[in-house]
């Protein structure tokens, strides 16, 4: 069977409220980079340590788009904070063992 980018989207966004922090964080590559709000975090340390002060969130994501070198979604993510909800991009980069390479959150 086949992974689609839209699987490991899917996975993304499952593990990410999974309480198991440590399935998230092995979603991505060892030296995954993550951006989100003007930030940016580098390596598996960086993402667990970025996610530990993450809120509790919802997330709605959209259709799954081709976009350049990897894969975008509009995300409406959901949650105790100010402004909630909010509509972000997500945009995927994964690797060849279908990991995050590079994960960019922005407005």
């Amino acid at each position: 069977m086949t992974t689609t980018p839209a699987d490991l989207v899917q996975t993304y966004f499952a593990a990410a409220v999974d309480p198991d922090r440590e399935s998230y964080v092995a979603l991505f590559a060892p030296q995954a980079v993550v951006e989100d709000d003007g930030r940016s975090f580098a390596g598996r340390d960086a993402v667990r340590a970025w996610r530990a002060d993450v809120p509790e969130v919802s997330y709605t994501p959209g259709e799954v788009v081709a976009d350049g070198a990897g894969w975008s979604v509009r995300t409406t993510v959901s949650g105790d904070f100010p402004g909630s909800p909010v509509d972000l991009a997500f945009w995927f980069r994964f690797d060849d063992a279908d990991l995050v390479e590079e994960l960019r959150i922005r407005p």
